[in-house]
Parts: structure tokens; C-alpha cells; sequence
């Protein structure tokens, strides 16, 4: 979920690995040459999604025969075949936030289009979630340092 700390922490594992860090909402955009936020005002998320997937596949394609760390959007399970695709080709890690710390850590930012209604989406995700990830780890008051150090012997 957005506020989970995925870039903060898939940063430090891919550090600490020494491979490339990625982020999919930035290859998305990258890919669209328009940001999330206008893709979803001019396009709709359906579209959205649909590129979302495409992109997924292509990145866990291209690495599949290395290492990379990538931090996926929030609603990246909701892409039909996402959760098949990361539960099979990649090992997933899940960071479970609360709403108020995931509310706190989103505090000020302009472009989630959709942080509204973070609990909402939680609900409708959490079981995607829970089936996609191999590893799971609650973030609330935990260093972003220590949860990379979980996450690194939880994969070795």
C-alpha cells in the first residue's frame, strides 16, 4: 500500500545487494511520457492498469535472469495475472502499514490519486496482498534500515 515505505526500503535492500532499484510507477511513466496522475485524468485507471500490467511483465521478464529490486505500485495486484506473475517469478515482500501511519507518512502529497479512501482500498486489496507476498513484514515504528535487514535474510 502507498505509505508502506516500498521505495525508502527497496532502496536499501537494493543497495545492499548491489543491483538496480526500481520503481513501477516510474516506469510506467517513463513508458506513457506522462505522469500517474495525468495518466488517470486523461486516460482512466482501467488504462492505467492495463499498462501497469504490460509494464510488469516486461520488467520481470527482462530480470529475471538477475537481480533487481522493484517497488510496485499500491494497486499493482489488482492487475489481472499480477498476483500469479509475482507469486511464481519473483519473491514478493508485502509492508503492511496502518492507515494512520500509511496517513502520516502521505501527509502533504499531491499526487495518489488515489489516497482517498486508504482504508477502503486496503480492504479490497489486503487478500491480493496476503497471496502475492512471500514474505510479510508490519512497518509501523520499525527503522527502514531494519526492515531491509528482514527482508535480506529473509531471501537468503
Amino acid at each position: 500500500m502507498m505509505g508502506s515505505g516500498k521505495t525508502t526500503v527497496g532502496r536499501l535492500v537494493a543497495d545492499a545487494f548491489g543491483c538496480p532499484f526500481l520503481d513501477l510507477d516510474e516506469l510506467i511513466a517513463r513508458k506513457a511520457g506522462k505522469g500517474i496522475p495525468e495518466i488517470f485524468a486523461t486516460e482512466g485507471e482501467a488504462a492505467f492498469r492495463l499498462l501497469e500490467g504490460k509494464v510488469l511483465k516486461e520488467t520481470v521478464k527482462k530480470y529475471a535472469q538477475t537481480t533487481a529490486v522493484l517497488a510496485l505500485g499500491g494497486g499493482t495486484v489488482t492487475v489481472p495475472g499480477a498476483v500469479k506473475l509475482l507469486q511464481e517469478q519473483t519473491t514478493c515482500v508485502w509492508l503492511q502499514v496502518s492507515e494512520a501511519e500509511a496517513l502520516a507518512r502521505l501527509s502533504g502529497a499531491k499526487d495518489r490519486p488515489l489516497a482517498g479512501d486508504w482504508a477502503a482500498l486496503l480492504e479490497a486489496r489486503a487478500s491480493l496482498y496476503a497471496a502475492a507476498a512471500h514474505v510479510t513484514l508490519d512497518t509501523d515504528g520499525a527503522a527502514p534500515e531494519a526492515l531491509a535487514d528482514e527482508i535480506i535474510i529473509s531471501v537468503l
